[in-house]
């Protein structure tokens, strides 16, 4: 089954098909963003895939067409306030709800990449592994990881000690290094560095 034949199951149900993800749950820094997109039954965009399988060139490629092809779609994001306060989880969460709620085009179903949902109006399916199933989950999928990057490069050049343009805010070598250079950045997430802090201090 191709990933559009698996929205178009849910079309024999549901009038209008959502598909909904969210980029920057693991990093040690930075919003967490989401994005939902609508597309017409008859798109087909070749190349779509799981954003985390495919170059960011590519990504980039199909960011455009995702946009120019997508009947809506919407970008939104949970701040690192927010995450501290919430929890990274519930972030999630509603940056999903966000960027269903922010587009002109109302769903009468979402399928959310995951095992989980958030509280929406419409109907929403929890799909795990999504972007490798769905058209309209994988586009999500591209749209919030090619914004999200966009945006630590925006961060990069705000904070330039920490190379946030290299590791994106992931926990990689580099990015510990920097972090125990510098300390932390105004958009480091304090709750995801602990357990970091803390099995540092039991070394001799």
């Amino acid at each position: 089954m191709t990933l559009k034949e698996f929205d178009d199951t849910y079309r024999e149900k549901y009038e209008v098909v959502c598909g909904c993800d969210e980029a920057g749950r693991g990093p040690l820094a930075g919003d967490v963003f989401a994005a939902a997109v609508v597309f017409d039954k008859d798109t087909v965009i070749e190349g779509i895939n799981d954003s985390k399988k495919l170059t960011a060139k590519k990504r980039e490629k199909l960011f455009d067409e995702i946009i120019e092809k997508a009947l809506d779609f919407s970008i939104q994001c949970a701040t690192v306030a927010e995450i501290e306060e919430i929890n990274i989880l519930n972030c999630a969460m509603l940056a999903m709800k966000r960027s269903v709620e922010a587009m002109k085009i109302k769903p009468n179903v979402c399928l959310i990449d995951g095992n989980k949902t958030p509280d929406l109006e419409c109907d929403a399916i929890a799909v795990v592994k999504g972007d490798a199933q769905s058209q309209a989950i994988a586009a999500a999928s591209i749209l919030a990881k090619v914004a999200r990057d966009r945006y630590m490069l925006q961060m990069a050049e705000k904070y330039p000690e920490w190379q946030f343009e290299k590791h994106k805010g992931y926990g990689t070598k580099l990015h510990y290094q920097m972090i125990d250079k510098y300390g932390e950045s105004p958009i480091h997430r304090p709750s995801f560095l602990k357990k970091y802090y803390a099995k540092k201090s039991e070394q001799p």
